[in-house]
């Protein structure tokens, strides 16, 4: 949508995208820190580096020396990519160092532990780190692809694989479809020993190797279903010199619907790197997205929150955000949209635009005579109600007393929020 150019990432666009397929409850896309997924696979028997986490460099020293290991990797923890070529607020160059010296990784933690990592894909003012992961550094002889997803064209989960590891899959897909492996799995039957042993053939994985890469293969299947996971990729899968299949890199997805059986999974999430609108939204079942103009969108679906975004635009005004109320909205999360959006300084209006399908209007109409009796809003407040029972929810509104101007239409609605701030 075009009000979206240059004010939200493709990420959160999809995010908020993925909430028109789950209308109750918006899509979480849980991240997890490397180490947490590393933790993950090694708990589910799939070969990892060697590793241990620290807060501080106080112990770095004697914790590194525990790993026995030739050589140690020093990696700032936090989500951003690019953290290799990344700087810290201090002047300290590089957020992940390699060292012979287990001595010196003391000093290395200490330069990153307390301090801002600035990236491409962070912030301008850069993500505090809190913690270092110090791992063993693994010789790579060979790099290949290995992943496990559900896809909806097979209707169910498949096997993914490539002997071309460490390189973007979809250029692989694109520029050498040959050297991409996809095998349906049958979830009742599972990934047999034929299965893995195909794949770790189609890697090239030979002689001691061949039965090593089939085992890590069923230990990721085993871990897929063990977490209620949408997605395991390991890219890079790596051959060792010394005759080991180890995964260096995981990306997990998991499946919000299953939070119920994976709690200490979701109670993993990082917040501290969100914006705490989205963090305090999402506690609500609410989805926030902060942009950078001066007119707050309340809404109800991603499809209706683009849509009213490029009318606002159309009619020269700026989204500042935007917050999707979903299909099974009651009145005190009416409330609590209000409050959220309403926290950004730079919100001069605000325009209420719901389309009642699911979404009763007249609910709508309660939350928002609530909040305004309840709390002191200042800002001009436009209000389109379409749908269900909305002559009930124009009633309440009508009655209310309250300050709100009223839209017959978006196009109108999005007229009277931008001549509200000019």
């Amino acid at each position: 949508a075009a009000a979206l150019r240059g004010s939200i990432s493709r990420g959160a666009l999809f995010r908020t995208l993925q909430t028109t397929l789950q209308p109750k409850v918006p899509v979480r896309c849980l991240n997890l820190l490397e180490y947490q997924s590393k933790v993950l696979l090694d708990n589910h028997g799939v070969t990892v580096q060697k590793f241990r986490i620290l807060d501080s460099h106080k112990n770095a020293t004697e914790a590194s020396k525990t790993l026995n290991a030739a050589e140690y990797v020093v990696k700032a923890q936090i989500l951003a990519g690019g953290r290799g070529k990344g700087h810290f607020d201090n002047g300290f160059q590089g957020g992940v160092h390699l060292t012979k010296d287990c001595n010196e990784v003391a000093y290395l933690v200490e330069k990153m532990v307390g301090h801002k990592l600035i990236t491409k894909q962070t912030p301008k003012d850069g993500i505090l780190v809190s913690k270092v992961m110090v791992a063993e550094s693994v010789d790579i002889l060979r790099e290949t692809y290995f992943c496990i997803l559900m896809d909806r064209e097979h209707n169910g989960p498949v096997m993914i694989a490539s002997p071309d590891g460490g390189m973007d899959i979809e250029e692989v897909a694109e520029k050498t479809p040959e050297r991409l492996l996809t095998q349906p799995i049958d979830i009742h039957e599972g990934i047999t020993d034929d299965m893995a042993l195909k794949v770790a053939d189609f890697l090239k994985f030979e002689g001691p190797l061949r039965e090593k890469c089939a085992k890590e293969v069923k230990g990721i299947w085993k871990m897929f279903l063990g977490v209620d996971a949408t997605q395991i990729e390991i890219n890079p899968l790596i051959e060792t010199p010394q005759g080991q299949v180890v995964a260096v890199d995981a990306k997990i997805q998991f499946d919000d619907n299953a939070e119920f059986r994976q709690k200490d999974i979701f109670a993993l999430e990082d917040s501290s790197e969100s914006d705490p609108r989205e963090v305090d939204a999402a506690s609500h079942d609410l989805t926030y997205i902060g942009m950078d103009g001066n007119i707050g969108c309340l809404v109800n679906g991603a499809g209706l929150a683009m849509a009213t975004m490029d009318i606002i635009k159309l009619h020269g005004g700026s989204p500042a955000n935007f917050l999707d109320l979903g299909g099974g909205v009651q009145e005190h999360q009416v409330e609590h949209a209000v409050r959220i959006l309403t926290s950004d300084d730079s919100v001069k209006a605000l325009f209420v635009n719901i389309f009642g399908g699911i979404v009763n209007t007249a609910t709508i109409a309660s939350g928002l005579v609530k909040v305004l009796k309840d709390r002191d809003i200042k800002i001009p407040l436009v209000v389109r109600l379409e749908g269900t029972n909305v002559e009930e929810a124009k009633r309440i509104l009508i009655e209310s007393g309250c300050p709100i101007q009223s839209a017959s239409d978006l196009d109108e609605g999005a007229k009277k929020a931008v001549a509200a701030i000019s």
